[in-house]
């Protein structure tokens, strides 16, 4: 019983992800919302995103609301701690580290550490964006060559 009950949820699963990147949307549609939904994700919007996905799927019909969905399984709240961590790693290299010590650290230097944050964030945002798209893209347009569902092409069955 467990056992159809997972082999019905992988249909389901499978039947949803192709009709998210084969419906009616194009190849550079799906990419473009999947880049989108990526970059939405990458930046610190704490929650905020979700309501950013709604209203760009509310406002554009050439938006494939799948793909955006999508994109949060690859930034997963867990998989975002680590983006956070590099992105002020990297702020810190293009700015500089925070004048802070622990005897004078108070939210009188909040401004210096999120401002590393948030520089090396947009940076990395932008660069996951660009690799997310150029990933998607080719994913849909070798499933549309071979004819052949997501799951096939992902996992290979």
């Amino acid at each position: 019983m467990v056992r159809r009950r997972l082999t019905e949820y992988r249909r389901r699963v499978r039947s949803r992800l192709e009709e998210a990147f084969v419906g009616e949307h194009t190849p550079q549609q799906v990419a473009r919302s999947f880049a989108a939904g990526v970059f939405i994700t990458a930046l610190p919007t704490f929650g905020v995103g979700v309501l950013v996905f709604a209203v760009i799927a509310a406002l554009s019909e050439s938006v494939s609301k799948l793909a955006l969905v999508a994109s949060v399984v690859v930034l997963n709240p867990v998989a975002k701690w680590g983006v956070y961590a590099a992105s002020f790693w990297l702020g810190v290299q293009l700015m500089g580290p925070p004048e802070v010590t622990v005897s004078t650290i108070s939210f009188s230097a909040a401004p210096e550490v999120v401002a590393r944050l948030l520089v090396g964030n947009l940076i990395i945002a932008v660069i996951l964006t660009i690799a997310g798209y150029a990933f998607a893209f080719r994913v849909i347009r070798e499933m549309h060559e071979r004819d052949l569902g997501i799951a096939e092409l992902v996992v290979g069955e």
